[in-house]
């Protein structure tokens, strides 16, 4: 019993003298790729025993925690803008493209049955539009049997880059939205819920009869929510699927954009999801811990070689291969060492 004991007492300093040898990369911002990330880390971790210490906060929080230099990156799926990027000192690169979709909790509604507009949308959002079966959504929705209730908008209530990416397709899509309040990671939201991260808001919809939010697609599938379809820029009906997101994607000029600033919402083509976007990765350029930058440089490298698979099981959509070896040369001219 004693040399059992013995046993497992060196096998648990064995463990935590190896995790104190693989010291874990920081990183905190975007819930919007944090399933993926999260992904990785587990497969990272049994490969290399290298941890990733990710918090999801949004995007809002992870930007100022890299100004703040308390984390080795920041994720945020809004780009900051060049002028930004270089009064920092910072670099940042898109690690994977993903989607966002409207949900609703529904009685007796499917996946995809319902159709939304992002002017509609935009209506909903402003609160001008207030219950189910106002005409706006029955003209879009004349086969659909739709309940006389009130509708509950749930939002975010974190800076966020989620809503970001929603809040600019809103203001290409609804002039109202654009003139009243634009797009940003926090805005003067009109009406709604606030809820904290994707995670709040698929709980919140998930537990509110009669309710709409938006999430990133990977929250939608995995806590089983009705999402919608919407129409496009080309005035198509599409539904959410990778092939719909990467018919969006494609159109990013990654290599003609300074600084990788792309925005990936409204793309034109009849099959295009018009509420698409990247997350990306901020970093300084000129690191006060350089070994921790190193080690989050190698785990992003390993990500781009070998996390595509895992990306497309979450359906995230993998960033393509002449764009890494861009983005590898970035890294390779900007990141002091």
């Amino acid at each position: 019993m004693n040399f059992l004991k013995t046993m497992v007492a060196a096998g648990l300093v064995a463990a935590s003298t190896t995790a104190a040898f693989a010291a874990d990369i920081t990183g905190a911002g975007a819930t919007f790729p944090f399933p993926l990330y999260s992904k990785w880390a587990d497969a990272y971790k049994k490969e290399t025993g290298n941890g990733l210490n990710y918090q999801s906060i949004g995007s809002g929080g992870g930007i100022k925690q890299i100004q703040a230099k308390t984390v080795t990156f920041g994720a945020s799926d809004m780009p900051l803008k060049p002028e930004q990027l270089e009064k920092d000192g910072m670099i940042q690169w898109p690690q994977a493209m993903g989607a966002l979709v409207p949900v609703v909790n529904l009685e007796g509604i499917k996946s995809g049955e319902l159709v939304f507009s992002g002017e509609l949308l935009g209506d909903i959002y402003l609160g001008k539009v207030k219950t189910w079966n106002d005409p706006a959504i029955a003209k879009l929705n004349p086969k659909v049997k739709l309940p006389s209730d009130a509708i509950t908008v749930v939002r975010r209530s974190d800076g966020s880059g989620t809503t970001f990416i929603w809040t600019d397709f809103l203001t290409k899509t609804n002039a109202e939205w654009k003139t009243k309040v634009g797009a940003g990671t926090a805005v003067e939201w009109p009406t709604g819920v606030g809820a904290k991260g994707n995670e709040g808001v698929a709980g919140n919809v998930s537990q509110t009869k009669n309710s709409i939010g938006y999430v990133e697609y990977a929250y939608a599938k995995q806590n089983k929510l009705t999402y919608g379809a919407l129409i496009n820029k080309s005035g198509k009906t599409v539904q959410p699927t990778v092939a719909a997101f990467q018919a969006a994607a494609a159109n990013a000029d990654w290599a003609g954009s300074k600084n990788y600033y792309v925005i990936l919402t409204d793309q034109p083509g009849e099959t295009s999801w018009p509420i698409t976007g990247a997350t990306f990765i901020l970093m300084h350029k000129d690191a006060t811990d350089k070994a921790a930058s190193q080690e989050a440089i190698k785990f992003f490298k390993w990500a781009f070689e070998k996390g595509d698979k895992m990306a497309e099981e979450l359906d995230y959509i993998p960033m393509p291969d002449t764009v890494v070896k861009q983005i590898e040369k970035t890294w390779a001219a900007e990141i002091k060492s």
